[in-house]
């Protein structure tokens, strides 16, 4: 393994895809949350495409950030980078009617599945049989509803796999910290949206702290 990658007192196990496939369609939603995931493939030479797609990021100065961070760490590791359409006008009708729903409700589920379902697409459309995600390795966000998201977009095709691994076990989510304060990762502080920026800042102020400010602060 490559110096940059040894983590302390930790062995990679290898890991195997599904059906004994070796190439990987892996939706990206950050790099804070893909960093853990990533590694873990490369150590154990598995292909990896990472697809960014992820409309629901506001503002488009945010989306860029994030979107930077990401590309970064795939070219460091030679994996290759799909940089997918920032379709935001598409997802505001998507959730339209659900701008009040709490975080892990309704909207979220609509936000899964608008991004799953063209991470599908292009799985098929490309030739990958199975295609995952990143988000589920964070604390924040509930994994069932979004592996329940990812099977039911892989349900359209029948050549599509949604890939359910639970990247938080056996300390996946302290290292996705660890590798984060390694690479120095840009550490967002709201889920993504213009509703979850708004509900994060309200909190601060009924909390007596500072409104989010973004592009600053890294880990």
């Amino acid at each position: 393994m490559s110096d940059h990658l040894k983590l302390k007192n930790f062995e990679r196990p290898k890991l195997q895809i599904p059906n004994g496939e070796n190439r990987l369609l892996l939706h990206s939603c950050c790099a804070p949350c893909a960093g853990e995931i990533m590694e873990a493939l490369f150590v154990s030479k598995i292909k990896t495409s990472v697809y960014f797609y992820n409309p629901n990021i506001h503002p488009i100065e945010e989306y860029e950030i994030r979107k930077d961070e990401n590309k970064k760490f795939c070219d460091k590791l030679g994996f290759e980078f799909i940089d997918a359409d920032y379709d935001k006008d598409n997802w505001f009708k998507r959730i339209k009617g659900l701008e009040n729903e709490p975080e892990r409700g309704k909207r979220c589920t609509k936000c899964f599945d608008m991004r799953f379902e063209r991470s599908a697409l292009y799985a098929k459309e490309n030739s990958f049989k199975v295609f995952a995600t990143t988000l589920g390795i964070s604390r924040w966000k509930d994994m069932n509803q979004i592996n329940e998201a990812g099977l039911r977009a892989a349900s359209r095709y029948d050549e599509v796999k949604y890939w359910d691994f639970n990247w938080r076990k056996e300390g996946g989510s302290s290292r996705m910290i660890e590798i984060s304060k390694r690479e120095e990762f840009y550490q967002q502080e709201y889920c993504g949206c213009v509703y979850s920026l708004r509900d994060t800042n309200k909190w601060r102020r009924k909390n007596n702290r500072d409104r989010i400010i973004r592009g600053v602060k890294f880990y």
